[in-house]
């Protein structure tokens, strides 16, 4: 990836990007017609399940973060991404209290249910148009209430500031991230300080809040690492770096950042808080440069990731090519099933789910991955129009980002299911993303979101894929699930 050779280029950055499987440090260069990444270093992002309850092992994680950084050589700046919702506590003297809880847990089975009735779900959609999912950061504080580690508490940092704290000494909250907690004013742009405390919640656990782009401190001379760059904050919900890293030309688009979920949406203005919003159960999180991702989470490649690790030694290129043979069609789950979020037997509980509904249980792998991409791509179907419905925004093309835009089967399927052109590619677009916001920071490119997305259509390649088929038999696979 790259471009023209022999263009100058005038900044070397790093991209930490930590995934719910692996966390990697890529390098990217940027200037005025230049636009790559290298990948340095890839470290493994493997759970631990300690006393019943399943833990990040952060530490490895930050370990994995300074090896990579020392890998890529001497930068200007380093700019950090994660998934959401999860957090570290830090108690008054800067040490972690325990290693942070993984959002798949347990511990929050059935709070979400026992707080919406307290807090009213209308009030809760109001303040903070996010989706209602159990394992927001509102409900995994509410279950760990009353915990010696809470208690004591001085900073709550989700899983992108705490790895930045560890880098420089600061204390902050960029607010990408942040507005994925439940617990974040969307229209403010603030902490929901009210909510905070009728959830049983001390506000002053956290910490002042950073916009995407804002320059947090050069990083401690103790680590060691080559030249001390400094940290920005960037947009340090993977997926607020995925959008900004989507090639789009105009405003008519979808998003489908596609890897362990789908996130899928359009980028907006002003957040939709209508009770046709929350009964969708689309979110409204804070992106770069005071947008507003509009989407909806749907359970994503987690079920064929879950499916290979039960089978073990599969071979996903071959799968996918006998999983193209397959009829389609022939079983159609609801993909956001709550049975499917937990680690598991993710072919059995597929299976207990066709026969729920009345749908033929597949037989082999190939009949099981087939159920699979049909599944996400129905609900990618549904989730595409429904933002079009809800936002009023127009979607004239279908961009699949992440390591989903790899899956040739499952791109061409989302482009016949929702009847639209799908452009796969950047593979990469959370790096992108990433680099960009820390290269406009440092003056090495300028503009608007548009402006950056421009330099990644003039450098990166994208796969497109036309519709094909009428969309009755993709309308008759909606009806056999009710939706």
């Amino acid at each position: 990836m790259g471009g023209p050779a022999g263009t100058a280029v005038s900044l070397r950055v790093a991209a930490v990007d930590l995934g719910a499987s692996s966390g990697r440090v890529m390098v990217g260069r940027v200037g005025p017609d230049v636009l790559d990444l290298t990948e340095v270093h890839r470290f493994a992002n493997e759970p631990v399940r300690l006393a019943g309850t399943l833990h990040w092992d952060i530490l490895a994680l930050a370990r994995g973060v300074l090896d990579g950084l020392r890998a890529a050589g001497p930068v200007t700046s380093v700019g950090v991404d994660s998934w959401a919702v999860d957090y570290g506590l830090l108690d008054a003297s800067g040490a972690l209290l325990g290693n942070p809880v993984h959002y798949r847990d347990s511990r929050t089975d059935g709070v979400a249910e026992r707080l919406a009735t307290r807090l009213g779900p209308e009030r809760l959609y109001a303040t903070t148009g996010l989706q209602q999912l159990p394992f927001n950061t509102i409900y995994q504080l509410a279950a760990a209430r009353g915990t010696p580690q809470l208690d004591v508490a001085r900073w709550l940092l989700l899983i992108p500031d705490l790895v930045t704290y560890w880098l420089t000494g600061e204390v902050g909250a960029e607010v990408t991230n942040a507005s994925t907690t439940q617990l974040y004013d969307v229209r403010r742009r603030a902490w929901a300080t009210d909510l905070m405390v009728d959830a049983g919640i001390r506000p002053e656990l956290f910490p002042p809040l950073r916009e995407p782009g804002s320059r947090i401190a050069p990083v401690l001379p103790a680590l060691g690492l080559p030249g001390e760059p400094e940290v920005v904050a960037v947009g340090s919900h993977d997926t607020a770096s995925a959008v900004v890293g989507v090639p789009a030309s105009g405003e008519n688009f979808a998003y489908i950042s596609c890897g362990t979920w789908s996130l899928v949406g359009v980028e907006l203005d002003a957040p939709v808080l209508t009770e046709a919003s929350r009964r969708a159960n689309f979110t409204n999180e804070s992106g770069v440069d005071g947008s507003i991702r509009y989407l909806r989470n749907v359970m994503g490649l987690w079920l064929l990731q879950e499916s290979m690790r039960a089978w073990g030694t599969a071979d996903l290129p071959e799968l996918l090519r006998r999983a193209a043979d397959e009829p389609a069609f022939r079983s159609v789950v609801d993909p956001d099933d709550p049975a499917f979020l937990p680690p598991g037997d993710m072919p059995a509980r597929l299976a207990q789910a066709c026969r729920r509904a009345g749908e033929p249980v597949p037989t082999t792998p190939a009949g099981t991955v087939r159920c699979i991409l049909d599944s996400l791509a129905l609900a990618h179907r549904r989730a595409v129009r429904q933002a079009q419905q809800l936002s009023g925004r127009q979607v004239e093309t279908v961009h699949v980002v992440g390591g989903g835009a790899r899956n040739a089967l499952l791109c061409q399927l989302t482009a016949d299911a929702c009847g639209l052109p799908v452009l796969a590619g950047p593979v990469e677009a959370t790096a992108f993303g990433n680099v960009l916001v820390q290269a406009r920071t440092a003056g090495a490119v300028e503009g608007d979101l548009a402006a950056l997305r421009a330099l990644l259509r003039e450098t990166q390649q994208v796969v497109r894929y036309e519709p094909r088929g009428a969309q009755a038999a993709w309308r008759a696979a909606e009806e056999r699930l009710g939706v």
